[in-house]
Protein backbone atom coordinates (compact mmCIF):
# COMPACT_ATOMS: atom_id res chain seq x y z
CA UNK A 1 0.00 0.00 0.00
CA UNK A 2 1.29 3.63 -0.73
CA UNK A 3 0.37 7.19 0.07
CA UNK A 4 -3.44 7.40 -0.38
CA UNK A 5 -4.38 3.39 0.32
CA UNK A 6 -3.21 3.81 3.88
CA UNK A 7 -5.62 3.87 5.69
CA UNK A 8 -4.25 3.15 9.67
CA UNK A 9 -4.96 5.62 12.33
CA UNK A 10 -1.82 5.19 13.52
CA UNK A 11 1.51 4.09 11.67
CA UNK A 12 5.38 3.86 13.00
CA UNK A 13 7.58 6.16 10.28
CA UNK A 14 10.56 5.31 9.74
CA UNK A 15 12.70 8.18 7.68
CA UNK A 16 14.78 8.38 3.92
CA UNK A 17 17.84 7.72 5.60
CA UNK A 18 16.39 4.62 7.80
CA UNK A 19 16.03 6.70 10.99
CA UNK A 20 13.04 6.10 13.43
CA UNK A 21 10.75 8.73 13.21
CA UNK A 22 8.46 7.61 15.75
CA UNK A 23 4.38 6.79 16.18
CA UNK A 24 2.03 9.43 14.29
CA UNK A 25 -0.89 9.34 12.63
CA UNK A 26 -1.31 8.66 9.01
CA UNK A 27 -2.01 11.95 7.82
CA UNK A 28 1.40 13.60 9.56
CA UNK A 29 3.08 10.88 8.09
CA UNK A 30 1.48 11.53 4.69
CA UNK A 31 2.32 15.60 4.67
CA UNK A 32 6.14 14.17 5.71
CA UNK A 33 6.32 11.90 2.51
CA UNK A 34 4.56 14.96 0.59
CA UNK A 35 6.69 18.02 1.68
CA UNK A 36 10.20 15.37 1.12
CA UNK A 37 8.59 14.75 -2.34
CA UNK A 38 8.55 11.27 -2.06
CA UNK A 39 5.97 8.33 -1.42
CA UNK A 40 4.82 6.60 2.07
CA UNK A 41 4.72 3.15 1.55
CA UNK A 42 3.89 0.68 4.15
CA UNK A 43 6.51 -1.86 4.75
CA UNK A 44 4.92 -4.26 7.74
CA UNK A 45 1.48 -4.22 7.14
CA UNK A 46 1.10 -6.79 10.12
CA UNK A 47 3.28 -4.54 12.89
CA UNK A 48 1.46 -3.18 15.57
CA UNK A 49 1.26 -0.28 14.51
CA UNK A 50 1.92 -0.50 10.89
CA UNK A 51 5.37 0.20 9.61
CA UNK A 52 5.61 2.58 6.94
CA UNK A 53 8.34 4.44 5.21
CA UNK A 54 9.46 7.05 2.95
CA UNK A 55 11.07 5.98 -0.20
CA UNK A 56 10.91 7.19 -3.92
CA UNK A 57 8.31 3.77 -5.02
CA UNK A 58 9.46 3.70 -8.31
CA UNK A 59 13.39 3.36 -7.65
CA UNK A 60 12.29 0.84 -4.66
CA UNK A 61 10.34 -1.65 -7.34
CA UNK A 62 12.96 -0.94 -9.75
CA UNK A 63 15.09 -2.27 -6.93
CA UNK A 64 13.05 -5.28 -6.25
CA UNK A 65 12.55 -6.37 -9.54
CA UNK A 66 16.99 -6.71 -9.91
CA UNK A 67 16.88 -8.20 -7.06
CA UNK A 68 14.66 -10.88 -8.18
CA UNK A 69 16.38 -11.21 -11.62
CA UNK A 70 19.82 -11.57 -9.86
CA UNK A 71 18.38 -14.30 -7.99
CA UNK A 72 16.92 -16.44 -10.91
CA UNK A 73 20.39 -15.32 -12.81
CA UNK A 74 22.43 -17.03 -9.73
CA UNK A 75 19.90 -20.15 -9.10
CA UNK A 76 20.90 -23.93 -10.67
CA UNK A 77 17.97 -25.70 -12.19
CA UNK A 78 18.44 -29.64 -11.51
CA UNK A 79 17.41 -31.25 -14.70
CA UNK A 80 16.50 -35.24 -14.49
CA UNK A 81 18.18 -37.21 -17.60
CA UNK A 82 16.88 -40.58 -18.10
CA UNK A 83 19.25 -43.39 -19.52
CA UNK A 84 17.04 -45.99 -20.45
CA UNK A 85 18.14 -50.01 -21.38
CA UNK A 86 16.82 -53.32 -22.20
CA UNK A 87 16.96 -56.19 -19.80
CA UNK A 88 19.38 -57.97 -22.40
CA UNK A 89 21.90 -55.41 -22.89
CA UNK A 90 25.00 -56.11 -24.13
CA UNK A 91 28.07 -55.15 -21.45
CA UNK A 92 29.43 -52.95 -24.35
CA UNK A 93 26.53 -51.13 -24.53
CA UNK A 94 26.03 -51.10 -20.72
CA UNK A 95 29.32 -49.35 -20.37
CA UNK A 96 28.24 -46.89 -23.12
CA UNK A 97 25.21 -46.27 -21.22
CA UNK A 98 27.24 -45.83 -18.04
CA UNK A 99 29.61 -43.11 -19.54
CA UNK A 100 26.43 -41.31 -20.88
CA UNK A 101 25.09 -40.86 -17.33
CA UNK A 102 28.74 -40.08 -15.52
CA UNK A 103 28.51 -36.97 -17.92
CA UNK A 104 25.15 -36.22 -17.03
CA UNK A 105 25.84 -36.24 -13.43
CA UNK A 106 29.82 -34.34 -14.00
CA UNK A 107 27.23 -31.89 -14.95
CA UNK A 108 25.15 -31.78 -12.09
CA UNK A 109 22.11 -33.13 -13.12
CA UNK A 110 20.15 -36.18 -11.24
CA UNK A 111 19.96 -39.37 -13.70
CA UNK A 112 17.01 -41.87 -13.93
CA UNK A 113 18.06 -45.19 -14.85
CA UNK A 114 14.96 -47.38 -16.58
CA UNK A 115 14.79 -50.48 -17.87
CA UNK A 116 11.75 -51.25 -20.12
CA UNK A 117 10.13 -54.96 -20.15
CA UNK A 118 8.37 -56.22 -23.17
CA UNK A 119 6.40 -59.36 -23.40
CA UNK A 120 7.66 -62.39 -21.56
CA UNK A 121 10.62 -60.26 -19.95
CA UNK A 122 7.61 -59.32 -17.66
CA UNK A 123 8.06 -62.60 -16.15
CA UNK A 124 11.64 -61.99 -15.08
CA UNK A 125 11.88 -58.52 -13.53
CA UNK A 126 14.49 -59.94 -10.59
CA UNK A 127 17.42 -61.16 -13.07
CA UNK A 128 17.74 -57.05 -14.41
CA UNK A 129 17.80 -55.74 -10.00
CA UNK A 130 22.16 -56.76 -10.38
CA UNK A 131 22.56 -55.40 -13.69
CA UNK A 132 20.78 -51.97 -11.95
CA UNK A 133 23.04 -52.47 -8.96
CA UNK A 134 26.34 -53.08 -10.64
CA UNK A 135 25.26 -49.62 -13.18
CA UNK A 136 25.05 -47.68 -9.74
CA UNK A 137 28.39 -49.41 -8.34
CA UNK A 138 30.21 -48.12 -11.41
CA UNK A 139 28.94 -44.63 -10.78
CA UNK A 140 29.94 -44.93 -7.34
CA UNK A 141 32.35 -42.87 -7.36
CA UNK A 142 30.58 -39.56 -8.93
CA UNK A 143 26.88 -40.71 -7.57
CA UNK A 144 24.88 -41.78 -4.87
CA UNK A 145 21.68 -43.70 -5.46
CA UNK A 146 18.74 -41.19 -4.91
CA UNK A 147 16.09 -43.82 -4.83
CA UNK A 148 16.76 -47.52 -5.33
CA UNK A 149 15.49 -49.63 -8.25
CA UNK A 150 11.78 -50.13 -8.07
CA UNK A 151 9.11 -51.55 -10.65
CA UNK A 152 6.89 -49.04 -11.94
CA UNK A 153 4.41 -50.49 -14.14
CA UNK A 154 6.76 -52.02 -17.39
CA UNK A 155 9.71 -50.29 -15.86
CA UNK A 156 12.46 -50.67 -13.36
CA UNK A 157 13.15 -47.54 -12.42
CA UNK A 158 16.26 -45.92 -10.68
CA UNK A 159 17.40 -42.63 -9.76
CA UNK A 160 20.89 -41.25 -9.09
CA UNK A 161 21.88 -37.78 -7.96
CA UNK A 162 25.88 -36.30 -8.28
CA UNK A 163 27.58 -36.63 -4.86
CA UNK A 164 28.34 -33.54 -3.03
Amino acid sequence: MINGQIRDKEVRLIGTDGEQLGIMSAREAQAMADEAGLDLVKISPKAVPPVCKIIDYGKYRYELSRKEKDARKKQKVIEVKEVRMSPNIDTNDLNVKVASARKFLEKGNKVKVSIRFRGRELAHTADSRPMMEDFAQQLSDVAVVDKAPKMEGRFMTMFLAAKK
